[in-house]
Formats: C-alpha cells, structure tokens, sequence
C-alpha cells in the first residue's frame, strides 16, 4: 500500500489506484495544484482513511484510477456508504458504451482519460467539490430540521434550548405530563408538539380549558352525556375523552377544575374507563394526557384546592415554560416568526427597527408571547408595511425604557443598532425571507408620505427633506399614485426648482 497521510483540511482528495506509479504521477499533479491528498489502493483505502486526520466529510472528491467497471462499480458504492456527499472522478479509458447503475452514476461527477492535462483535472475536481458542497449544504438544512423537531418553539435562548431537550426525551413516552409556566408562554405550543412527535401524532388531538367551562357543564364536555341526562340534553353526545381516543387529551389550565370533577378525573385515569353522564355503559379509553397550569399546584394542594394524589398522576413528567423576559434574546427571532405567520394569513405586514426591537428586549412582558404577538398585530394595523421605530410603540413600553435608562443613569439612545450584537441585528431578516423590491418600495412610499405630512403636503419641501429633486419626487409620488390625479403633479410641476447645490440628484 502506497498510503500518504495529511493533516486535517477543509477539503481533501481521496486517490485511489492500484497502479503505484499512476498514483505517485496523480498525486505529484494534485499536490502541484494545492490539493492535500490521501493516497491508497484500492483494497487498503478504509485504513488509509482511519489512519489520516481527515474526516469523511471533509474529502471533497475521490479520483479513481482504474478501468475494471465491475471492480469500480463495487468501489464507488462502498465509498458512497461510506460518505453519500463523496463524489468520484474516474480516470481511465473506459469505454463510452458502459452503462453504470443509477445509484453509481449519480456520484461519478466526471469520467477523463487516462491522458489528461491539468485544466482537465482542475476542472473536474472543482465540479466534484461544488457536488460535495451542495450535498452538504442540503444535509445540514436536513439535519437542522431533524434536530429542530419542534420547530414551532421559536428561540435560540438556553432557557428554550433546555425546553426541547426535555421534550425530546419524553415526546415518544406514554406518560402523563404537565405543562408548566405563566399565561401566554406557548403551554399548547409545548403540547401540540409533543402529540405530533409521539407514536399517536396519526390520532386526534383534543384540547379543553378546563378554566373556560362552567363547572356544571364540565363533566359533560370531558366524558359525554346521554340523552334526557339533564335539561337541553336533546341527544347523546361523546365526550372529550372519546373523541381523544387513540390519541392525546390536552387539559389545558387544570389548576382550574373543581375538586368534584378531579375526583372523577383520577378515577378515569386509574381505571381507564367512565360512563358518560346520566349512562350506565362503561367505556374504554385510551388517551395521553398532557395537562398545563399557571398555577401553583403544590400550593394549592396545602390549601386544599387540588387532590394529592391527581397531582402525581399528572406530574409524572413536568416541563417548565420560562417567561418571555427570561429570554430577552429570543424577541427578534419570535417578531420574525409572527409577521411571517401574519403575512402568509394575509393580515398584513410591517418592520420593527433595531431601537423598537432593542426596547421590546428589555420590556418584561407580563403577557409573554400572547402580548408580543397582540404588539405586532397592533403595529401592522396602525403602521402597515411601514418600519415601526422607538417612537412608535405604546406609551407604556417607552415608559419603562425611559425609567430603566433614568434608573441605570444612562443618556438617551441616539443608535439603537449599537445595543444589538450583530446575531440579533441579522435576525431582523424573516425567517421565510421577503420579497426585496416590494419591501423597498413599501419603505420609500412609505418615507415620501411621512416627509409629505410633516412638509404640510408642499412638494418642494419634501423633497428637500429627503435630500432629492423636486422632480424626481414627482416621479415617484407619480409611479406609487400618491395623488388624485394627474393635474394636481401637473400644478406640482409648476413650483420652483431648488438649487442643486442644497439638493444633489
């Protein structure tokens, strides 16, 4: 075996031939262009490349020397299992009539003579290494997607972070869990996900606030009723329980349910069967429970407000939602997260700049993400597709901006971009991205008719205060039908010029 080793690199080459002086002529040619390489034959290769410091993604190609199709055919599926991203370049007389599997043919980026020049070979090492990078850029975006199973909890806080974790471990587990955290922190978030990461995600999920259900008619919701079971009950009627089953029952904000309704409860989960009410049928159940509270349980359970022993029937697996102020970090990913979703649901759109988003940071969002999602619907009422600044929000948020700085004994702000790291500052980009053009006009009609208002609708001022000709402003109130009709630009027209010297074009 003829097997040189090479220190790690970003990008290496994989030669293999079993003719030892083509292999020594390649690897003279690829170390004469740059390229590190890790030379073998072709029945030694798996030690070569467990003995070298060259991790299997990071071998940018394999040149292959050699014209025995099925012997290469066997080599390039081997090296295919043992990286998929590894592309072949095969360097030999083999004749144009060879027909390689499809599986094969697909990692052969480039088949040269036995002869070849160096831009020959340059060539095709640089198309085998765009392959690779392409391979491996959809593989990262795929293995994101696989890490990031629940993709729906938006954040790159630690706080978040350790929320996933937990719910990987318990996501495929057919155990009960609850759902802790104050109101407005994504409890039903955190449940949606775990159904549909479970064994049941094929089965109903079924929510019901147990807060919102006046406690007469709870019962009824939660294990059905027949007909005549009291007054109204016109029909029979399945309960939630039933319409779960198979899948999983969320009990939304459970530190709400009555004592005589937990006690049902805990006889439901014990037995696994009830009767619906004013029936004597016994029903089989099977459903998960997932339950979520802002209460304190283990308080209420002191005072006498909630069962023990429900208690440790629920909490067999608990998960803690952090408040919106814990995690600071995550509000502009979050803001991009809810104008995308409020753009794809066609309710309109608008931008917060880095002061708003920088003041919202440091805001402590009593109402959590159910406020901060109220915040942006508000804006893109009041400001649509506008850039919403500091000056913009409501007074109550300036006002505890305003405080903090006064407490803390700092001027006033004059660049809000100074205060955000430049991870948050990309982060103002939608997460599904935006059209660009439209984004852009949108800004500038937007900037014209804020210069229009505050120049009292005179068009020469306008334009002196956006720096620009008087006509060109015309142009562009033209092109985005910023007046009735064409005779008031016409009129508009008639003013005069500024100096080009107070307004360069």
């Amino acid at each position: 075996m003829n097997s040189e080793k090479t220190t790690s690199q970003e990008s290496a080459i994989l030669l293999i031939s079993d003719d030892s002086q083509q292999r020594h002529d390649l690897q003279t040619i690829l170390n004469f262009i740059g390229e590190a390489v890790v030379s073998t034959s072709s029945s030694n290769w798996h030690r070569a490349v467990e003995e070298c410091q060259v991790r299997p993604h990071q071998f940018g190609a394999a040149i292959i020397a050699m014209t025995s199709t099925p012997q290469l055919e066997q080599l390039v599926k081997a090296l295919c299992a043992w990286e998929p991203g590894l592309p072949s370049i095969i360097v030999g007389d083999i004749e144009s009539s060879i027909k390689f599997a499809a599986e094969t043919r697909s990692r052969i980026t480039e088949i040269l003579p036995s002869k070849l020049s160096h831009q020959l070979l340059l060539n095709a090492i640089h198309k085998a290494k765009l392959f690779h990078e392409h391979f491996n850029r959809l593989r990262d975006l795929e293995e994101a997607r696989d890490c990031n199973m629940f993709r729906s909890l938006v954040g790159n806080s630690a706080e978040i972070g350790h929320v996933r974790r937990m719910m990987g471990q318990v996501a495929a587990k057919e155990v009960s869990v609850l759902i802790t955290g104050e109101s407005g922190t994504g409890k039903e978030v955190v449940a949606r996900n775990l159904h549909f990461n479970s064994s049941r995600a094929d089965k109903p999920f079924i929510p019901i606030n147990c807060g919102a259900i006046p406690r007469e008619l709870l019962e009824s919701e939660l294990f059905g009723h027949e007909k005549g079971a009291f007054t109204g009950a016109v029909s029979s009627r399945a309960g939630r329980f039933e319409l779960a089953d198979g899948g999983t029952l969320f009990l939304d904000e459970i530190g709400d349910m009555p004592l005589s309704m937990q006690i049902k409860l805990l006889r439901v989960l014990q037995e696994k069967s009830f009767e619906r009410v004013g029936g004597t049928n016994t029903i089989q159940t099977d459903v998960r429970i997932l339950a979520a509270t802002h209460k304190d349980l283990e308080q209420m359970i002191e005072s006498g407000e909630f069962r023990q022993d429900l208690y440790y029937r629920l909490n067999v697996f608990p998960i803690e939602m952090p408040p919106l102020r814990a995690r600071a970090q995550d509000v502009p990913l979050l803001l991009n997260e809810l104008i995308s979703l409020m753009e794809s649901e066609g309710r309109g759109s608008v931008r917060f700049n880095s002061g708003a988003i920088h003041c919202l940071q440091r805001y402590p969002w009593p109402g959590n993400v159910r406020e901060l999602a109220n915040l942006v619907e508000r804006m893109a009422i009041l400001y649509p597709h506008h850039i919403v600044g500091e000056e913009d929000l409501s007074i109550k948020i300036r006002k505890f901006n305003s405080e903090c700085d006064r407490d803390l004994g700092r001027p006033e702000r004059l660049n809000q971009a100074d205060n955000l790291s430049e991870s948050e500052q990309d982060s103002l980009l939608p997460m599904h991205g935006l059209d660009l053009k439209e984004y852009l006009a949108n800004l500038e009609r937007s900037l014209i008719g804020q210069a229009l208002d505050d120049s009292g609708g005179v068009v020469a001022r306008a334009a002196s205060r956006l720096h620009m000709r008087r006509t060109t402003l015309v142009e562009k109130m033209r092109k985005y039908q910023m007046q009735r009709n064409q005779e008031e630009l016409g009129s508009v027209a008639q003013e005069p010029e500024p100096s080009d010297e107070q307004h360069p074009s």
